[in-house]
């Protein structure tokens, strides 16, 4: 490695990949300390996180079998619109469902919970700040890496010229990919734990979660409207992954109250 590193030739074959990864790798840990992969009240159902993955799975494997079956290159078209507006608004639409269910937890709680709860808060508000932060930083880390490349030159005169193009191609673009790759490592644990929401209460994260899958399912029918195929198998399919998520949510719910004592006012 070191070989190569000292060939400039190798230069374009091998620095990209290596300050790449070091950004990931910075990232990650960062995208780790907000959102642990098991943040505090989170209690762990190996039972149902088995059913869930399971459940997943075959709702994957149910949607791609009726594109195959049923659908045209339209219907691909609604399925890959569907799944990138689901990409770009499920983490505003899972801070909404999580500021209302908290909000209604806090106000069916008892006075002693609520001072618990209270100071729980704060923490679970920074880490969906920080989340949030990051949102608003990608548009305008772009924008000012385009403005920053367009400073430079069209061509590099020379090897300072090469230096300071990479410099400042560099310093121009490493902040927005440091973003990107934080997002990509925190937004699985911070929509699955409801952005660290289960110290306030270990039932929020299930709670989130179904009403979000409700709201998807609606835009989703407002948007593309069913499934393709028969419309009997459509509408089972398009009932089914909601309600089958809220199955599995309260199955969850059930559990936390019988073996752990978790209480809706408690």
């Amino acid at each position: 490695m070191l070989l190569v590193l000292l060939l400039p030739c190798l230069w374009w074959l091998t620095v990209p990949p290596l300050v790449g990864y070091q950004l990931a790798r910075t990232a990650r840990r960062m995208a780790r300390r907000v959102f642990p992969v098991r943040p505090a009240g989170h209690v762990e159902e190996p039972e149902v996180l088995r059913v869930q993955r399971v459940r997943a799975w075959t709702a994957l494997v149910v949607s791609v079998g009726l594109l195959a079956a049923f659908g045209d290159w339209q219907d691909v078209a609604d399925a890959r619109k569907e799944f990138l507006e689901r990409l770009l608004f499920a983490p505003w639409l899972a801070l909404l469902s999580a500021a209302l269910v908290v909000a209604l937890l806090f106000w069916a709680a008892r006075p002693g919970a609520r001072r618990a709860m209270r100071t729980q808060l704060w923490p679970a508000g920074r880490s969906a700040l920080c989340y949030f932060g990051a949102w608003t930083l990608v548009p305008l880390l772009f924008t000012a890496a385009g403005k920053g490349m367009s400073l430079l030159p069209s061509s590099a005169n020379g090897l300072f010229g090469l230096l300071l193009w990479v410099s400042v191609m560099f310093v121009c673009w490493a902040p927005f990919w440091w973003v990107i790759f934080f997002l990509c490592f925190a937004s699985g644990p911070a929509l699955r734990h409801a952005f660290n929401l289960s110290a306030l209460h270990a039932a929020l994260p299930a709670l989130v979660t179904t009403i979000l899958v409700w709201v998807f399912a609606t835009l989703g029918l407002s948007s593309a409207g069913l499934p393709p195929g028969p419309v009997p198998l459509a509408v089972c399919v398009y009932v089914g992954g909601p309600v089958s998520v809220t199955a599995l949510a309260w199955w969850e719910i059930h559990r936390l109250r019988r073996r752990h004592g978790v209480r809706w006012r408690g």
